[in-house]
């Protein structure tokens, strides 16, 4: 074996290991003591957050049972520019799949509180999508419109949207500001495929009852 070809077979094996999704993981549950610790809103949102985790997740194994989708394409991360959109969209090798079977789960979670604000999957670099039916809207060409009626296939990496895809916790509650300047309490369960880590369900909500 030349040394081109020992160098490209290191590449190659090195790459693959950086692409590969991390050691299966079972998918963690709050203890009694950190549910208890909720106040009575939290508590109604949290179960809303892990029902809509179950949806999901049965969803997306129900792609990969069915090879409409493979753990590769899933796990990618590959992100493809919508033309002409401020802020950046982007469209995947699977988000058809999302906006034919995720939406419905979405819309179906909103019902649940008059609270709730928005309610939605993300992959565990803060990418979405598939946005809920109001932010969802026919993009305008006005930025300031569609910055609030249409957030769909955006990666949301700020600070609050990154913590929320990455926490491997059973939940996480944050809250914060929006970019539209409206103040939010978001509460998110990790999403496990496969027994890996994906990424989040996400449940925004306005607060109404005190801590």
């Amino acid at each position: 074996m030349t040394n081109i070809q020992i160098t490209l077979s290191a590449s190659l094996f090195l790459s693959s290991l950086l692409l590969a999704p991390a050691p299966a993981a079972a998918q963690p549950k709050p203890t009694a003591a950190q549910v208890d610790a909720l106040g009575p809103q939290e508590k109604e949102m949290l179960a809303a957050a892990q029902d809509f985790a179950r949806r999901v997740t049965e969803s997306m194994e129900n792609w990969l049972a069915t090879k409409e989708a493979s753990e590769e394409r899933l796990f990618a991360c590959l992100y493809y520019p919508i033309a002409k959109t401020d802020p950046p969209k982007f469209t995947t090798d699977w988000d058809r799949l999302s906006d034919r079977d995720i939406q419905g789960i979405e819309e179906a979670i909103m019902t649940r509180s008059q609270a709730l604000v928005f309610a939605v999957l993300v992959d565990k670099h803060g990418y979405l999508p598939t946005h809920n039916l109001r932010y969802s809207q026919p993009l305008t060409g006005n930025l300031a419109n569609d910055l609030v009626n249409n957030r769909t296939k955006r990666i949301f990496n700020d600070k609050t949207g990154l913590a929320a895809a990455r926490s491997v916790a059973p939940f996480l509650i944050q809250r914060y500001q929006r970019d539209t300047g409206e103040t939010m309490v978001d509460l998110s369960v990790p999403v496990f495929l496969r027994g890996v880590h994906w990424g989040a369900v996400r449940l925004g909500f306005r607060a109404v009852d005190a801590r």
